[in-house]
């Protein structure tokens, strides 16, 4: 009798590994990686101009007032399909400077001029240096800055209308 249950031992082996794999290929992934930043001061930079007419971006510029910092990228559909909401942001009176991660001076004034152009400053960050050191993992993302310089909040992926009635209260919880 013994012997006739251990031939079944490589089968439910096998059924249970079979299993495990099954579930990892369909359980939802959690691709969002949140930065170790929120609460704490944003890491020192200092980012060269990108755009004609526009100063570039400093850590210290983000201390005195609530801001939105953006980081995004001329080549990027989620960024189109967000700008419409930094719009009305801006338009809500929060100010809003941005980073450009590996990008160039004529795409993203090409960038601002098709979509609209809700930054005080953007910073040039061509090898992703700052963007990292944030723990931003990819764009757009969106910090809200308080007035201390400290990060108050993440947003990870693009803003959509449904989105900014939560971004107006971080704002507001911020000051």
């Amino acid at each position: 009798m013994r012997r006739g249950l251990l031939i079944w031992v490589p089968l439910a082996v096998f059924v249970g590994l079979a299993g495990l794999v099954l579930y990892g290929l369909f359980r939802p992934d959690n691709t969002v990686i949140r930065s170790a930043l929120v609460g704490k001061p944003l890491p020192d930079f200092r980012l060269a101009p990108i755009a004609p007419g526009k100063p570039g971006l400093a850590a210290a510029d983000m201390k005195g007032g609530v801001r939105l910092l953006n980081v995004f990228g001329s080549w990027c559909i989620p960024c189109i399909a967000e700008a419409p909401q930094l719009m009305a942001l801006k338009d809500r009176g929060v100010e809003i400077d941005a980073i450009a991660i590996r990008d160039t001076g004529p795409a993203v004034q090409r960038f601002l001029n098709e979509n609209g152009d809700p930054y005080a400053r953007i910073g040039d960050d061509p090898r992703s240096q700052v963007q990292l050191s944030l723990g931003s993992s990819g764009v757009p993302e969106t910090f809200v800055i308080d007035a201390q310089g400290k990060i108050a909040l993440q947003h990870v992926g693009p803003i959509n209308a449904t989105d900014i009635d939560d971004i107006l209260k971080a704002v507001e919880d911020a000051k």
